[in-house]
């Protein structure tokens, strides 16, 4: 069992950077390739990037490839997303998500455990 918790989100202007927290428990975290998604009102939970058990395979959706940097510590059983030049369609609820797997997915069905979210909210 992982128990995952968002931290970071908030309030953020159009060009700035923001990098958002996902504290796991539970000592299998370093087995679990992990993922961020992103939910809009009304819209489905969307894939954002996921990184594999060791941090080695990192893959990014094209609304944030080459902004997006993900990375993990498994000896603090922490996963970070960074986000660079924030816009407003960046504004969403976030969040981290665990697979009992060690390889990167991209569905959200894939993923086994989930934080309760964080918003993110980018103003003009």
């Amino acid at each position: 069992q992982v128990q995952l918790i968002e931290s970071g989100g908030g309030l953020a202007q159009a060009g700035d950077s923001l990098t958002l927290s996902c504290a796991g428990s539970g000592r299998r975290f370093s087995d679990y390739a992990m993922g961020w998604f992103r939910q809009r009102p009304g819209e489905d939970r969307m894939f954002v990037g996921t990184i594999d058990d060791i941090g080695a395979v990192k893959y990014y959706s094209n609304a944030v490839k080459g902004r997006a940097f993900i990375s993990r510590d498994n000896s603090k059983k922490v996963m970070s997303l960074q986000l660079n030049n924030l816009t407003p369609e960046d504004t969403a609820v976030y969040y981290c998500a665990a697979r009992r797997v060690k390889t990167v997915g991209v569905r959200p069905s894939l993923f086994d455990y989930w934080g309760q979210g964080i918003q993110v909210t980018v103003s003009s």
